[in-house]
């Protein structure tokens, strides 16, 4: 069985650790013969309930993962208090809860895997990655598709982007690796002043050890992701699958079925050798702003 992940560690967010307890769940279930309807009786619940508990979609109530443990065998009262305080802990609240008012819900689902990942791989059609845009980009990106909202609203969603930022420069920081489209960096999202500051930001990002950032060139012409932008978000938990995000315009996807995966990590690699490499990032970014929309 695995073990719980140390306090204080990186993947101690709510959201993955509702997906490691699902995990250790599903494990001792399949091990002691219950199938999920033989569970969901248990804890008065349907079978699909068990489903989404398992895949760490759902909040755990203690009462309902104790009687699961007495189902599935697990007496050993130091395992069993090890689990309980794990469903504990993966109900409270992440930083962004506080965001409610400007949040949607199936976007702090996202927040929680990205708070949690080891390794964050995106592809970036229109946009600079939000984990890399500056305060006048952001509000620039937030009045695109908020234009009606209040002055007090978009401060506060520009605040909660800046603050996602901070798991970049925190102790053991994930890995941004990103490959952005040529078009992106030479849309004039804000004006010529935003982006020349923008432009200017990824020069200095692309000096921190933990990021890596590559340009897709224009010349590429076609190529492996011409399906739109994407996340493969990979955690440091041997037991938690990789999670592929794709933002749409009112929801998202999230893809961990084994096919899904490979094929987006497969479109990623091939992006990753199309692009121009990382060492010559900092190059390209210097002749954009020396074109005439960043004078």
């Amino acid at each position: 069985m695995a073990m719980v992940p140390a306090e204080g560690g990186p993947a101690t967010g709510p959201t993955v650790l509702r997906m490691l307890l699902g995990a250790q769940l599903r494990r001792l279930r399949e091990s002691s013969g219950v199938t999920r309807e033989g569970a969901g009786w248990e804890i008065r619940a349907s079978e699909s309930k068990i489903s989404r508990m398992e895949l760490g979609r759902v909040g755990f109530k203690e009462r309902d993962v104790a009687d699961l443990l007495t189902l599935y065998g697990v007496t050993e009262p130091q395992e069993r208090e090890a689990l309980l305080k794990l469903a504990r802990d993966a109900n409270s609240p992440g930083w962004w809860h506080r965001y409610g008012d400007v949040l949607p819900s199936w976007f702090q689902a996202y927040l929680g895997l990205e708070a949690a990942a080891s390794l964050i791989r995106t592809y970036e059609v229109q946009f600079v990655p939000g984990l890399l845009q500056t305060p006048a980009y952001a509000r620039a990106v937030v009045l695109l598709g908020h234009g009606r909202a209040t002055p007090a609203e978009i401060d506060r969603r520009v605040g909660l982007r800046m603050q996602r930022q901070r798991l970049l420069r925190r102790e053991n920081p994930p890995q941004l690796w990103a490959v952005v489209d040529e078009a992106a960096l030479r849309r004039p999202i804000g004006g010529p002043e935003v982006m020349r500051d923008q432009v200017t930001a990824l020069i200095e990002a692309t000096k921190a050890p933990n990021v890596r950032l590559q340009i897709m060139p224009f010349a590429a012409g076609g190529h492996a992701a011409a399906g739109g932008a994407f996340t493969i978000l990979r955690f440091g938990e041997a037991d938690l699958p990789d999670v592929v995000y794709i933002e749409q315009l009112t929801t998202a996807l999230y893809l961990d079925k084994r096919d899904d995966l490979e094929n987006y990590a497969m479109a990623m690699e091939r992006l990753c050798e199309e692009a121009e490499p990382p060492q010559r990032t900092p190059e390209i970014l210097g002749r954009i702003l020396d074109d005439p929309y960043a004078r």
